[in-house]
């Protein structure tokens, strides 16, 4: 009887027979003689091995009830995995890049980088292919990167300056720049999707067939930049136009809330009504705009 509830007890913890003798300081052919009823531990092993299997000591007598050794020995092996996992998380190796200078280091490829480099200056660094989805990015300095082909999703980008970092073929789904500068940055087939720049600045940038798309640029200084390709469901709110062009695209359902349109170039542009309309009550030259037709 007490051999079976050895095995029992051992089994439901997913621990060997090897694994149970190692903390016991014994052999494995001892729990094995145990378990097939040849031989019985001693009360002073009975006890350790009550402590080990996580059972009250009665486990192990004749009127203990089956219904509470089950509760018992489940409950033991619910708190045994937690600690487990505790101790892999404890174990677990973190790195944190904040608060850096990196010059000339090539991450590409690197994964899950989230707040590891946030307030840190970066310079001549390549990310090439990178996973950086989540990324936060808060009063950085990043000069001279490349990020070619790399996943921004949802990240983050607070009070930073971005001057001549190479973006294209990048995604930048859901992308907030808060309060950050941009500048003389290529984001050439870059996709800002549902992407978001506020109270920043936002100048020099290579835009050529970038995707904007229910993209956001509100109280943001937009100078010497060129927008070609489709704009669609977008939204300009309180922004100052300094030179800049929008040259060879679709203006559709987008919406220009700002205190004036005078600087604005349209070349060979074509809009929808609603998109004119609003062109027209900012006073924007639309003498390089057509209708679309329905």
């Amino acid at each position: 009887m007490i051999g079976n509830k050895i095995a029992a007890a051992r089994k439901r913890l997913n621990i060997s027979q090897a694994q149970l003798a190692q903390n016991l300081f014994i052999s494995p052919q001892a729990v094995g003689k145990w378990e097939r009823g040849e031989s019985m531990p001693d009360i002073i092993t009975l006890t350790r091995l009550a402590e080990i299997l996580g059972v009250d000591l009665n486990y192990f007598s004749e009127s203990f009830q089956s219904m509470f050794n089950e509760k018992a020995i489940d409950d033991t092996f619910v708190n045994q995995s937690n600690e487990l996992t505790s101790k892999k998380q404890r174990n677990k190796l973190s790195w944190d890049m904040s608060h850096g200078n990196w010059v000339n280091a090539d991450f590409s490829g690197l994964k899950n980088l989230q707040d590891k480099f946030s307030s840190s200056n970066m310079q001549n660094c390549k990310f090439i292919g990178s996973e950086m989805s989540g990324l936060h990015l808060k009063s950085n300095n990043v000069d001279n990167c490349d990020f070619t082909s790399s996943n921004f999703s949802g990240s983050h980008i607070q009070n930073s300056f971005l001057n001549k970092n190479i973006f294209k073929d990048c995604s930048l789904k859901d992308v907030e720049f808060l309060k950050s500068y941009v500048s003389d940055c290529d984001f050439s087939n870059a996709d800002f999707t549902k992407a978001v720049a506020k109270s920043g600045g936002f100048e020099k940038n290579s835009m050529t067939n970038a995707i904007l798309n229910h993209t956001s640029f509100i109280d943001t200084l937009l100078a010497d930049i060129v927008f070609d390709g489709t704009i669609e469901d977008c939204y300009f709110e309180n922004c100052k136009f300094t030179r800049v062009t929008f040259q060879n695209l679709r203006l559709i359902n987008t919406f220009f809330k700002c205190k004036s349109l005078k600087r604005i170039r349209f070349v060979d542009c074509k809009a929808d009504r609603m998109t004119y309309e609003f062109l027209k009550n900012g006073k924007a030259d639309l003498s390089g705009i057509t209708l679309l037709t329905s």
